[in-house]
């Protein structure tokens, strides 16, 4: 039991959490134009913070810098406590963060378990991998099988069907399936349920859930206010390329999260 003074029962101090993502008055512009002010974040392991903010509030520029896609101008990002600094995408998957944008990236013609590990296929054993660079297709398709199943995926029981044949929300699974495969620090979402249907919408929540439920932290960029509240621990507001605040579903509701975003009202 944990006291008011912070001291748990038995005298010693509580833990105290430390964020698995932080950025420090991150700064870019382009040109005249300014797209990030100063904007800092703290992402917790095992948590879903939500982005939101109106078109050209700075939500897009955010992630970009935090995965590698652009290089702030000023400020710093920090992951597990380490100063890190990401020139490309490549940087950030590399350090475990794994981003998966709007338009999906999936390839239509391959199946599932090769989307999966598209541009981190598994070799076969021996000479047949590292000599003549053949891909363990079998090695592929059982991990894929075992992270949909970790994942609570029970609409895509087929790894071997092309993915041109699923349906939007199916697609998505299996772009946030193959983030949660390779994104061991973080994992960001962006727009995760624009398109879809109110089914496979919820089925996309869920999923959040289960990354949630599994320690691996969430960045959620949404204009959904009712997914927002319904997944997210806090939530981040963009305004003019700021922070306006940050607050939680529980001390705020939908009405006064939007006055924020728009302001029409201070936190």
């Amino acid at each position: 039991m944990t006291l008011i003074d912070g001291s748990t029962a038995a005298g010693a101090p509580a833990p105290v959490r430390e964020p698995i993502l932080t950025a420090k008055k991150l700064v870019k512009t382009y040109g005249r134009v300014v797209g990030l002010d100063g904007v800092s974040l703290e992402l917790y392991p095992g948590e879903v913070l939500a982005i939101i903010g109106d078109n050209g509030a700075g939500k897009s520029t955010l992630i970009k810098c935090l995965t590698g896609a652009e290089v702030a101008d000023e400020g710093e990002i920090t992951l597990d406590g380490k100063p890190v600094q990401f020139k490309r995408p490549q940087d950030a998957h590399a350090a475990g963060i794994e981003t998966v944008y709007q338009t999906l990236a999936v390839s239509p013609a391959l199946d599932v378990a090769s989307n999966l590990f598209l541009g981190r296929e598994l070799r076969r054993a021996g000479l047949l991998g590292s000599v003549f660079r053949m891909v363990d297709k079998k090695g592929m398709r059982k991990r894929a099988k075992q992270e949909l199943s970790d994942l609570g995926i029970s609409t895509l029981q087929d790894v071997t069907v092309a993915v041109e044949n699923l349906s939007g929300g199916q697609r998505q699974a299996v772009a946030v399936a193959r983030a949660a495969a390779f994104g061991s620090k973080v994992v960001v979402l962006d727009e995760p349920t624009a398109a879809l249907g109110v089914r496979e919408s919820n089925q996309v929540l869920q999923l959040v859930k289960n990354l949630r439920d599994r320690g691996i932290p969430v960045i959620l960029i949404s204009h959904n206010m009712p997914h927002v509240f319904e997944v997210a621990d806090r939530i981040h507001i963009q305004r003019l390329g700021k922070c306006a605040a940050t607050i939680t579903p529980q001390s705020h509701s939908m009405t006064d999260a939007v006055a924020i975003m728009t302001g029409a009202r201070k936190a």
